[in-house]
C-alpha cells in the first residue's frame, strides 16, 4: 500500500485510516517514526509500557512445583549472598 501524505505548515501530517488499521493503532495510540537510512522512515506502533498483569505467570515452567514463601526467601537470600 502506498500513500501520499501532505504537510501542513506545523510540520504534522495526517496518516489514511487504512494505513492506522494496518499499523493496527486507533486514535490516542502512539507511533515511532524511525530514521533508517537517508530519505527512508520506518514507522510502527509504539511499544507500550508493560503491565503487571502481563508480567503473572510469565516465570511458571509446566510441572514445576509452586514454592513456599520461606523458599522463596531463601532463594534470595543466597542470591543477594552471592551463592549459587
Amino acid at each position: 500500500m502506498k500513500s501520499t501524505l501532505k504537510i501542513t505548515s506545523k510540520g504534522q501530517v495526517t496518516f489514511r485510516k487504512e494505513v492506522l488499521e494496518q499499523l493496527g493503532v486507533k486514535p490516542g495510540d502512539k507511533i515511532t517514526v524511525e530514521l533508517v537510512s537517508p530519505g527512508r522512515v520506518e514507522v510502527r506502533p509504539a511499544e507500550t509500557p508493560a503491565k503487571l498483569e502481563a508480567f503473572v505467570g510469565c516465570l511458571k515452567k509446566p510441572g514445576a512445583r509452586k514454592l513456599s514463601i520461606e523458599e522463596m526467601n531463601e532463594i534470595a537470600r543466597k542470591g543477594w549472598a552471592g551463592e549459587r
